[in-house]
């Protein structure tokens, strides 16, 4: 059974449903960009997917032995959190509670988990400084190891590279690319499409129409061609532009 299969599934609030009939399948070591217009519904999926919110139709099911608490996030970071007054440790610590269980402490194995997922981040030598000392950059990777305390199965990820300048950026992105390399299951939003979908093995566009198959699938469709537009093409590195100005 694949590790994450949705059928048919509407994604909204009481107001009535933001996206319907979505359909995708992914299994373990999948890379999935989700992509769209603003307020098609990206984040609400993600919500949904996390049972942060209920889904208003549809299946949402877990194969190969994949629970809920096995599922790390990264959500878009608001002022208030950027702000947040505590030390990189304790963030990335804190991302240890859904496997305490009834434990009203960090255990040893919980300290190694955290002290690991930061020296993969590249942030050990931040560990006592507080978060919000830090730059955009590195937040993100400490909020990624986070993450990764909750779990190495799969990562949901929510715009991470979003006001990053184009170095962390691209260094962001690469973290990300390896942690998929070593079998972490990605599913990603973002708006930086383009960028996005080099890394993707996967797309999911939600909109009026849903679209879900591979990243040369999703290039070659029509919603890839008039999202991205007429002049993408593949390469072995992934995708490119040729003669057009970059896609809005």
């Amino acid at each position: 059974m694949a590790l994450l299969t949705v059928k048919d599934l509407a994604v909204g609030y009481e107001t009535g449903p933001v996206a319907e009939h979505i359909d995708f399948e992914l299994n373990t070591g999948d890379f999935l960009c989700v992509v769209g217009e603003n307020g098609s519904g990206k984040t609400t999926l993600m919500k949904t997917l996390l049972r942060l919110v209920d889904p208003l139709g549809g299946e949402i099911l877990m194969g190969d032995g994949l629970r809920r608490n096995e599922i790390g996030y990264l959500p878009q970071q608001t002022a208030v959190q950027k702000d947040f007054p505590a030390s990189v440790r304790e963030v990335v610590m804190s991302g240890c509670e859904a496997g305490t269980g009834w434990r009203p402490f960090y255990n040893r194995d919980d300290r190694k988990t955290a002290e690991r997922n930061m020296a993969r981040m590249g942030i050990s030598r931040f560990a006592g400084r507080c978060y919000r000392e830090l730059s955009g950059g590195q937040q993100q990777r400490v909020l990624l190891a986070r993450a990764l305390c909750a779990t190495e199965r799969m990562l949901l990820l929510d715009e991470p590279v979003s006001g990053l300048d184009p170095r962390a950026t691209q260094e962001m992105y690469d973290l990300i690319r390896g942690l998929n390399e070593s079998g972490v299951t990605i599913i990603m939003i973002s708006h930086d499409i383009e960028a996005a979908i080099n890394y993707a093995s996967h797309v999911l566009h939600v909109g009026k129409q849903i679209f879900f198959g591979t990243r040369d699938e999703y290039v070659r469709s029509r919603q890839g061609m008039e999202f991205l537009g007429q002049g993408v093409q593949i390469s072995a590195q992934g995708i490119g532009t040729v003669g057009r100005g970059d896609a809005e």
